[in-house]
């Protein structure tokens, strides 16, 4: 049965970004939508012009989402360097997030846009990671170097929990404590 109120793109967008990390890009389809929002095509159509259409706003539903992420940790800067980039790591604690990063990093392999906002979302965190490891008296280089090994720890982490087991916080100031020693 069709819904009797009119949806609005934020609607679309969520349930698009939830069937997105649900079932991978694949799932994200337009009759799987309506059914989802018990809604026809047509409502779809009055909203977006095509699949694509939608997948571009999810795309920036996702970029706006670590901006704020990324603005979240930025506001930290009276910590300590290295407090600030283990609260950034500790993002990757939450299950929504972590299903999220993974979700969207299996769509860049195939989707050169979202690969192109994946690299930017990855160059900021690098860059904030150099710069409080810089801040912590690492040189530029070392401190770039790092901040990389870092980024890619997390995608590992990301991707392999499962097969690894929970990380626990005291484990991931320990993987921190490697990274930033001197």
């Amino acid at each position: 049965m069709a819904r009797s109120t009119r949806l609005t793109v934020e609607d679309w967008v969520n349930a698009a970004f939830d069937l997105l990390v649900a079932e991978g890009v694949a799932g994200v389809k337009i009759s799987r939508l309506c059914e989802q929002l018990g809604v026809t095509k047509g409502s779809f159509y009055w909203h977006f012009t095509d699949i694509d259409g939608l997948m571009v706003a999810v795309a920036h539903r996702w970029q706006e989402l670590q901006a704020a992420n990324m603005a979240r940790v930025t506001e930290l800067g009276s910590l300590p360097p290295a407090e600030r980039i283990v609260a950034m790591a500790g993002t990757l604690f939450d299950e929504r997030v972590r299903a999220v990063e993974v979700a969207m990093r299996e769509w860049a392999r195939s989707d050169a846009t979202v690969a192109d906002a994946v690299r930017a979302m990855d160059r900021l965190v690098v860059t904030m990671v150099r710069d409080a490891l810089v801040e912590s008296g690492f040189d530029q280089r070392t401190a770039e170097v790092r901040a990389a090994a870092l980024l890619f720890a997390g995608i590992g982490f990301l991707h392999n929990r499962d097969a690894l087991g929970p990380l626990h916080a005291d484990e991931l100031h320990e993987v921190f404590a490697v990274f930033t020693a001197r």
